[in-house]
Order: structure tokens, then sequence, then C-alpha cells
């Protein structure tokens, strides 16, 4: 990922912290509010500045023409994946005993298959004698792939993807960013001559062909074509007569209690007699549907807040179109979390509230409490982060493609529809972990014939969401591309914001596996704040380690406190020492939050009597 230069670094302005975007071909209006500059800068500079992204946001054909080209890659700009792959090959050819490795390499690996060819029925060589595969690689983890040849055909792409990783890291000048995309391109392209994905090198397909007489092969056609048709027919999820929002998941009791154009805000109903007077107000991320946290009644973390004595707030966003394309990350902090702090405000007045937020809405929360400690509002009590960034200098994989080309090429994309596709969003996720949801998908439902039993996770997973252009192009840059928050440049109505300012209680949760937000990177909130920093480490990934109620098998965690004023502790030295408790996290925060709260107390009011009309959870929105 492209980092900032060294003249944004010293705070001077560039083109890419221009917040106006101009889409009418009118002459641009430069704000306070939509620049990101520290240091003087005059107002001739501005004007420049100005023009520049004017000019560059005007050439419609271009961006058309871009457009098109997305359609045929992927989404990906052939101009970022050529620089990688060009500054790979420059560093290797001047790099002439890394050439010289690399072909022993590929002799010994070539010769070691050779030999170990020759005695594949030898009953004394053990299975994966030459390479075994990576504890989270499951494509050969039946015990049929320590069958022969199958085990010599699964050994033999593993040192095929071994070589081709070696091959392309560790060349000596090659910008690290450039490094990792071509070792990631290239393994996604490895991956689809796997073993494991055609029938004749597969054990466990012939095995089910022979015992089923190639019934599962019939089955594996009809999946083909039922999924040909759900791509042919794009925005519509997959329905589930198992699943439906409103009845079997989102189902927890309440009212809307505020509707304007961007969010409904929802307020559940008691379950306990006697509440805590401090309200929790939860911010989703806009990438996914809010009742990923009120799925089935028995995994479902409102459900679970309400039982143990807490008045619920949820913010439920409403779906963008084209018509959206204008709405600005700040959008959602105005008319998302200040909208709703205002209305609770309303309901549970002279009260402060616990805040959370979670991956995309804990980066908002943390946006919006920066600014409003800045400013002088105390109204929040704790703040909890769910598996959400603040600094993005390590955010994973997913920053793989996020430089100057590959953001420009998406804005392209964005700009001809108003938003980005839902089909878009999936294909990126699904690329970083793309041996588990993409070709183990293609092994059970084509080849061996069976569908995954169906799961409400998977069913709100199917329920995707769009991201308005505006929104998403400011994400991007200023956050991703230029680091702006953490850096402290990103800017809250025309004044800059520092996460520094919150002194706030804070309870941090990062999962051991997310491809999305690493915990490592949701980790470095501990030096970012000045505040009492709780952090727990959950076992499992983005969602599976969030929703991860009392229990359930196979759940564990890790906590630790800091204090505001104690010495910071790396993280490898945190996982090393901080103590493990088996079994969900969510204990340990009620536990956490219990003690930021004063004794409980009658239960408040269901929303305002100018709110009584709007309807019952799960709201509109929902469903858009």
């Amino acid at each position: 990922m492209s980092r900032p230069d060294q003249r944004k670094r010293e705070g001077k302005i560039s083109s890419d912290q221009i917040g106006a975007v101009n889409l009418e071909g009118t002459s641009p209006q430069v704000t306070a509010g939509q620049l990101a500059v520290s240091g003087g800068t005059s107002l001739s500079q501005e004007a420049e500045t100005g023009s520049r992204e004017f000019r560059r946001e005007g050439h419609e054909l271009d961006r058309a023409f871009s457009a098109v080209l997305a359609r045929l890659t992927g989404g990906i700009s052939p101009a970022a994946l050529s620089m990688a792959y060009l500054d790979w090959a420059c560093h290797l050819v001047a790099a002439p005993q890394r050439q010289i490795e690399i072909a022993h390499d590929a002799w010994r690996c070539a010769r070691q298959l050779a030999e170990r060819s020759l005695h594949f029925a030898d009953p004394n060589r053990s299975p994966w004698d030459l390479i075994k595969p990576q504890a989270n690689d499951h494509r050969f983890s039946k015990p049929q792939w320590a069958t022969q040849p199958f085990n010599l055909f699964a050994q033999a792409f593993l040192l095929g993807e071994d070589w081709w990783h070696k091959a392309t890291t560790g060349i000596r000048g090659v910008d690290p960013a450039n490094e990792a995309v071509v070792d990631f391109s290239l393994r996604q392209l490895l991956d689809v001559f796997a073993p494991s994905n055609f029938a004749a090198t597969n054990p466990e397909v012939l095995d089910k062909t022979i015992r089923s007489g190639g019934e599962n092969l019939v089955f594996g056609w009809q999946n083909w074509l039922a999924d040909l048709k759900q791509v042919l027919q794009p925005g519509k999820a997959s329905s589930s007569a198992e699943f439906v929002v409103g009845k079997t998941v989102a189902t927890a009791p309440g009212k809307i209690v505020l509707r304007n154009q961007l969010i409904e805000l929802i307020q559940y109903a008691p379950t306990t007699e006697k509440v805590r007077p401090e309200p929790i107000l939860i911010v989703p991320a806009w990438i996914m549907k809010y009742y990923i946290l009120d799925l089935s009644p028995h995994n479902s973390l409102v459900r679970y807040l309400t039982d143990q004595g807490f008045t619920v707030f949820m913010i439920s966003w409403r779906n963008p179109g084209a018509k959206d394309r204008d709405l600005a990350f700040d959008d959602y902090r105005s008319l998302g979390v200040m909208a709703a702090l205002g209305m609770i405000g309303r309901i549970v007045p002279d009260t402060q509230v616990h805040a959370v937020g979670y991956c995309l809405g804990g980066t908002l929360l943390s946006i919006t409490a920066a600014a409003m400690a800045r400013d002088g509002d105390s109204r929040l009590k704790t703040i909890t982060l769910f598996a959400a960034q603040t600094d993005f200098t390590e955010a994973g994989e997913l920053t793989l493609f996020i430089n100057e080309s590959q953001v420009a090429f998406l804005e392209d994309v964005m700009w001809e529809r108003g938003y980005l596709d839902t089909t878009q969003m999936s294909g990126a996720f699904q690329l970083l972990r793309s041996n588990d949801l993409i070709w183990s998908h293609v092994s059970r439902d084509y080849l061996l014939g069976e569908r995954a039993n169906p799961s409400d996770l998977m069913a709100w997973n199917a329920d995707a969401t769009r991201l308005p252009y505006r929104m998403h192009s400011e994400y991007l840059r200023k956050l991703f591309l230029n680091n702006d928050l953490a850096e402290g440049r990103y800017q809250v109505d025309g004044k800059p914001v520092s996460l520094s300012d919150i002194h706030t209680p804070m309870f941090v949760v990062g999962t051991l596996r997310d491809h999305v937000a690493p915990w490592k990177s949701t980790y470095k909130i501990h030096y970012e704040v000045d505040a009492d920093v709780t952090f727990a480490l959950a076992s499992g990934g983005h969602n599976a380690g969030i929703v991860a109620p009392p229990g359930q098998p196979g759940h564990s965690h890790q906590v630790r406190s800091k204090a505001a004023d104690a010495p910071y502790l790396g993280p490898d030295e945190w996982l090393s020492t901080s103590p493990r408790i088996e079994g969900s996290w969510w204990p340990t925060w009620i536990v956490w939050l219990a003690q930021q709260s004063a004794a409980p107390g009658a239960p408040p009011p269901l929303g305002t009597d100018s709110s009584t009309e709007l309807g019952s959870a799960p709201g509109d929105y929902v469903h858009t």
C-alpha cells in the first residue's frame, strides 16, 4: 500500500486531501471543512489545488473507459498490478545471485519430486515427507489425501506454490507493498490449479462418485446452475425460508424512535425489571446489515445485553442507491452517530451513554469521540470497539491494492453507478480467504454435490449492502491511503481531530484470525488515545469472533487492562503474557460495563411522543 509522501507527512496540502467532489461540471467550492491541512497554506495554494482536483474529477470519458475496463479486470487496476510486477521483475533482473538461488530452489524441488514419484508406492515412505500443508490450509486435510497418487499431486502443488512464494519475495530493493501484491496475486492464480479443484485429482470426489454412481456430479451441476442464475440476477440476495428478517433473525422487540434520510434508530424493549441508567448505543458498519448483532435469539448480542439489564439502542443504516452518490463520510457522523445521541438524550436526558462501534462503525465512532472530546462534549461514558481500526498502516491484505492508481480506478467504477456494488464488496472479502470461501465452495457444491447447512450468519452475509461514491472515496483516501486519522490530519467541522483527546475508558476487542481488521492493527489504540484501555483478543475471525455467545464450544479470549499512564506493552509481549480465559468474551465485557455503570433503576420509556408512529423493530431500512 502506498504511503503518504514526505510533503504530506510535513503537513503540506495535496490534491488527495480535498474533500470537494464536483459532479456537475461547475466551479468547485473549497471550504475549510473540505481541506485536510496542517500548517500554513495560502489561499492561492488552496485555489490551485482545488483547480487540480476539479480537472481530475472532470474527465468523464476517461472515467467511462475505466468503468468498462473494470468489468474485464474484476475491479483491479491494470496499471497498479503492472507497476507491482515491473518493480519485482526489474529488481530480479538486477540481482544475479538471487536468480541463481531461485534456479537452485527450482532444481532442488524438481529433483525431490522426481525421486519421490519413483517411489510413490513405497509403503515405508510417510506422506507429506516433502512438504506439509500450512495449518490454515484445509484443502488436503481429509485422510484420502494421504494415499497415493493423490498425496504426490498435493505435494507437487504445494512445492510449486512454495517456490513461487520464495521467487517473489526477499528480492532486495522491491517496494514491500509491490512485493505483497505480486505474492498475493500469484497465490490467487496458483490456487485455481490446486488438485482439490478437479474431479480427476480429488480423491474425495472420486470416492463419492463411485459410491453414488455419479449422483454427486448431477447435484453439483444443479448447484452450479442455481448459482449462475443468482449471478445473472444481481441485487437479489439468495433467499432462505429458514432465516427471514423480522421473523427468525433480527427479532429482538423494540421501536423505531428516529428516522432520517440515512438511519433508523432502534430502541429495544427491556427484558428486566430494572436497568442500568446509562444506555448503550451500537454503531454497526454500513458495509453490513446491523442485525449481525441480532441474529437468532440464541446468538443475539442485543438480547444478551437487555437480559443483563441494559437499555440498548442500535443504528440501522439505509442502503444507499445512485441518488445518494454525494453522501459524504461526515454525513454518517452527523446524520448517524450525532443524530442518534441527540434522540437518546431526549429519551434518557442528562445521562451519559456507553457507545459501541463495530468495524467501520468503530472507526466512525472513534472519529466522533475525538471530535466530541475536542469540543468539550462529555456525553460518552465509555467507548467499546469491535474489530475496528484507527490506524491503517497495517490493515492486512485488504490494503494490498489501495494505492493511488487503484483508488482512482475504483472511483471511476463508482462514479458510473454512484455507489460500490455489493458483488464487488463481497468479492474483495472472499479473495482474502479464497481457499475457505471460494475454492472449498467449488469443491463442495459442484464436485461433491453438497450444500453447506444454512445458518443465520450465512443468510446475513448474503444480505449485502452498497457504499455511496463520495463516502467510499473519502474513506479510501483519507483513512486507508493517507492515514489522516492516525496522523492527526482528519478534519471534522473544519478543524483536525486527535485520538489523543479521548480520555474516556475504552474496551477494545480484536479477533485472532481477522482478515479485515488484523488484531495487531486494532491493538494500536493503546498508544493513540489517552485513556484506560481494556483489550480483549477473541478467538475466531472478523464475524464469528464477535458473534460469540456464552455456552457455544470453541470460544476463548485473552484480556488485559492498561491504565492511561501505564507503560506501553507491545502486541507480541501482550499475546504471550496476557491470561487466557476459556469461553466467550461477552461476560467479561458485561463485568466491565457494570463497573462503569451506576446502580440499576426503572427502565426509560420506549421512544418519545413524536416517535410513536415510526413502527417497530426491525424497521424499514433493513429491508432496503
